[in-house]
This record gives C-alpha cells, sequence and structure tokens, in this order.
C-alpha cells in the first residue's frame, strides 16, 4: 500500500454502527470537507477561533447553555460528539453558548468544563494539547455575529420590529392560517438599520424592539415566519460585563457559531429539527455575502434520551434546587452527572450506557434499570467486596482458648473480587477471627424448621473465610 493510499484510508469502526457514523464515513471516504475554507474578514479575532481546517478531519460540537448543571442527558450527548470525533480522528469542541445573560452565570461554566473532563473526554484548540485550551464561547463571536446582522439589514433581509410580544404571538398564525405581515416589515434597509443601531447604542428598553430575519410569513414552517434574531437585553454579561445590551438569539448564532469553527457535523437533538431551514437559509445568504466561506456545516439530529422515572429537564431541575426540594445539584438523588457522581457511578458506566442505547431519529424510553446495569457491569470488576452483619447475634466459639490459645486472633483471606479478570492477580480481603464473632440472627435457629441448614445446636456450619 502506498503513503497516500494509508493517508486516505478511512479510521476502522470500533463501536456499533448508527446512521451519523454512516453518514461520516461516507463524507471522509468522498472527501466532502476537502475544500472547507476561511471566509470572514482578515484580522477578525473570530477568523481564526479554530485555525485553518484540516480537510481528514471531521469537527463536532457540544454547544450547552451554562445556565445549570448538566444532567444524563447532557452525558449521551457528550459522548456521542466527543466519541464520535474520537473515534474518527476528529475534534470536538466544547462550546459555551451563552446568549442570554439573566440567566448564565461562572459557576455553571466550571461545572460543565468539570462534567466533561470527568466523563473522560477533553477539547483541544489549533495547535494545542488536549487539557490546554480553552473552551469556545458564543460570546467571543458578538462582534462578528453584529457585522452578519447588519449585512442581512443592509440586504432588506432583516427588519426592527417594534410590535409587542402579544401583537408578534398573535400575527405569527399557526398551523392552520398563515401569519401576517409586522406593520414594520416594510422599512427601508436605511431605516432598519437606524434603529438597529439604536436597540445597539442603548436606546431602547427591554423588549421595545427585536430584529426579525424577512423570510415569509406564510410559510408552511413557523420557524421561517420572519423568526426574531436580535433582542434587548440590558443586563451585565458574565463573559462580556456591560459591552452589549443587545445579544443574538440561540438560532441564529448556532450556524454562525458552527461556521466560525469549521464545524462538519452539528449534531443536534429532534428538537431542533425544524430549525434546520432556518439554520441553512442563514448559511446561504452569509456565503452570498461574502462572510463565511463554503462549504458550510450540516446539521443532524437525533432523538434525545428519555429516561423512565427520571426528568431530563434543565429548567425544572433547577426548581428542585432553587425551591430547596434537594439539597443542591450534587444531590445523590439528582439525575446531573455531578450527582449521579456522588451517588456512585463513573465515567465508564456512563459511557458504556450511552454507546448500548444507541443513536437513532425514533423517540423511545430506555428502562432505568439499564443504567443501572452499566454500573454494576464496571463495578463488577474493580469494587472491592466486602461483608457486613446487619441484625447481629454474637457467637462465642466455647473451645477456642484452648485449641488456638486465650486471646489468639487468626488471619483469614478471602478474595475481594468474586470473578477477577482473567490473567489478573486476585485481589485478597484480610481480616482476622477469634473467640467472638457475630452472624446475622437469620443464620440461627434455637429450634429449625423443617430443611434449615444453618446454624442451630447439634449443627455443624462453616464460617465463609474462617472454618
Amino acid at each position: 500500500m502506498s503513503s497516500s493510499d494509508a493517508t486516505n484510508t478511512l479510521p476502522e469502526p470500533v463501536k456499533p454502527s448508527n446512521f451519523l457514523r454512516q453518514i461520516i464515513e461516507a463524507d471522509l471516504a468522498r472527501g466532502a470537507h476537502a475544500q472547507r475554507r476561511w471566509g470572514g474578514s482578515p484580522g477578525d479575532a473570530a477568523h481564526h477561533a479554530a485555525g485553518e481546517p484540516d480537510p481528514a478531519k471531521i469537527r463536532t460540537r457540544f454547544p450547552p447553555e451554562p445556565n445549570g448543571y448538566l444532567h444524563i442527558g447532557h452525558a449521551k450527548s457528550i459522548c456521542l460528539n466527543f466519541g464520535l470525533a474520537r473515534d474518527y480522528g476528529g475534534v470536538c469542541h466544547l462550546r459555551f453558548d451563552d446568549t442570554n445573560p439573566e440567566k448564565e452565570d461562572q459557576e455553571y461554566v466550571d461545572s460543565i468544563m468539570d462534567a466533561v473532563r470527568w466523563l473522560g473526554f477533553d477539547w483541544a484548540q489549533a495547535g494545542e494539547a488536549p487539557g490546554t485550551a480553552a473552551p469556545y464561547q458564543a460570546s467571543d463571536y458578538f462582534d462578528f455575529m453584529y457585522r452578519a446582522a447588519e449585512y442581512l439589514v443592509e440586504q432588506g433581509l432583516a427588519y426592527v420590529d417594534e410590535q409587542t410580544a402579544e401583537e408578534m404571538r398573535a400575527n405569527r398564525g399557526d398551523f392552520t392560517r398563515p401569519g401576517t405581515n409586522s406593520p414594520f416589515r416594510d422599512r427601508t434597509p436605511a431605516e432598519n438599520l437606524e434603529r438597529f443601531r439604536a436597540m445597539r447604542d442603548g436606546q431602547l428598553a427591554d423588549g421595545a424592539a427585536v430584529l426579525r430575519a424577512k423570510i415569509d410569513m406564510a410559510a408552511a414552517n413557523i420557524n421561517l415566519r420572519d423568526p426574531a434574531i436580535y433582542r434587548v437585553r440590558h443586563a451585565e454579561h458574565h463573559n462580556t460585563g456591560n459591552k452589549w445590551c443587545i445579544y443574538p438569539m440561540y438560532t441564529f448564532a448556532h450556524p454562525i457559531e458552527d461556521a466560525l469553527e469549521h464545524i462538519t457535523h452539528s449534531i443536534c437533538t429532534l428538537e431542533f429539527e425544524d430549525q434546520r431551514p432556518f439554520y441553512d437559509w442563514l448559511l446561504d445568504q452569509l456565503v452570498t455575502g461574502g462572510l463565511i466561506a463554503a462549504p458550510q456545516p450540516r446539521q443532524y439530529e437525533f432523538a434525545r434520551l428519555n429516561l423512565t422515572y427520571v426528568i431530563t429537564s434543565k429548567r425544572k431541575l433547577k426548581h428542585l434546587v432553587d425551591n430547596g426540594i434537594v439539597q443542591g445539584w450534587d444531590d445523590p438523588r439528582m439525575p446531573t452527572v455531578v450527582g449521579l457522581r456522588r451517588r456512585g457511578y463513573t465515567p465508564q458506566s456512563l459511557q458504556t450506557f450511552c454507546e448500548r442505547i444507541g443513536v437513532t431519529k425514533d423517540y423511545s424510553w430506555i428502562d432505568y434499570a439499564t443504567l443501572e446495569g452499566c454500573l454494576r457491569e464496571d463495578l463488577e470488576n474493580q469494587a472491592h467486596r466486602g461483608m457486613a452483619v446487619l441484625d447481629p447475634v454474637k457467637l462465642v466459639l466455647e473451645n477456642w482458648d484452648e485449641v488456638m490459645g486465650a486471646g489468639h486472633l487468626e488471619p483469614c483471606t478471602l478474595p475481594a473480587l468474586p470473578h477477577p479478570p482473567e490473567g489478573q492477580e486476585p485481589a485478597l480481603r484480610h481480616f482476622t477471627i477469634g473467640r467472638e464473632v457475630w452472624i446475622e440472627r437469620e443464620d440461627f435457629q434455637e429450634v429449625p424448621v423443617k430443611g434449615y441448614k444453618r446454624l442451630f445446636p447439634g449443627n455443624k456450619v462453616r464460617l465463609k473465610g474462617g472454618y
């Protein structure tokens, strides 16, 4: 095999196949991302956010909002995105979608980074070793996002709407009737640009205006009925401070972030499927304007985790914390990563669980016993066993002193693991036996019932690990 043949050989899949793996393998086989090049203005900080893309690598991303602690559902997304990047020799970006300053906090940023590392994953930027890179942040791209929004305004593709929230909701229509154009929709680009800059400069109050994309108020997909892309929020941001009083909507920021970071496969849960047409529309406009370069990222959706008897809503979990119903995000009863960790779950058990439940587009429920089974499987060959007597009865060995000597304690051993891994030196648990020992009350009967085989007057028994 020539060196060039070796270079183009795909990594051997080591995990069960799924539709995402099939997409990635097909893309790598045909060099779908070989022509990816950077767009944007020279000197832009975002221009070099991810370095020059390597056409032989895929890039995925995990983009949590830092407004709470991660839960078991996020663990599935972490294992999926970081796992695909690992298995195909690519890179996964940890990116904070910090576009909502009123609900975000540095505490949540730190907790998310800790959870990703604890699960066994890390992130790297161009030229940096794993463990040394800072995560990506949507707020690092606010300047670029603002210029992109101004471009849409200048091209007549966005306008400032000053209806109330109730009026916008009523005029949006529903699944049976089209929406109604806003009375502000036909403003000229110059008028819209003036009003948008007034929003930026803090001249409008919260909720007084939004910037909307100008698409089609009669679109069958309601998400294309002139979606809001910027709103006024006079709130201090944990990263940018008070530099901005307008913030992009997630649906506007998300595709731009993917494009600036050269993401090849933007993997989301199914609730974002209806948002994909806007994702593609926005990137198409920015490619046309030369702000980003083709080919742009592609979004793919999979079914989120539904686990029986478990809440997988960050908002509802936060309600439990804020109202004192649990003792914090790391309460062992919580399905958060820190809660599961405190309860005794291991990183490998969660990785095994996320791999075992698979990746599909179909909604389904996973029984909680599956999660517990993965933990038992992981602990089987590493958790040393011990013994405890819960309902004790004292057993006195009357001839101990005569045979063994007064006060003698006999050293004994038992295997620490019932089924040690093949080829591994068995671990031993050391303890002693003396004249007095404790046994379970149910292991002795003064008057035994028929068929009773444990300790009773006149019967002989063995003490586990002893005599």
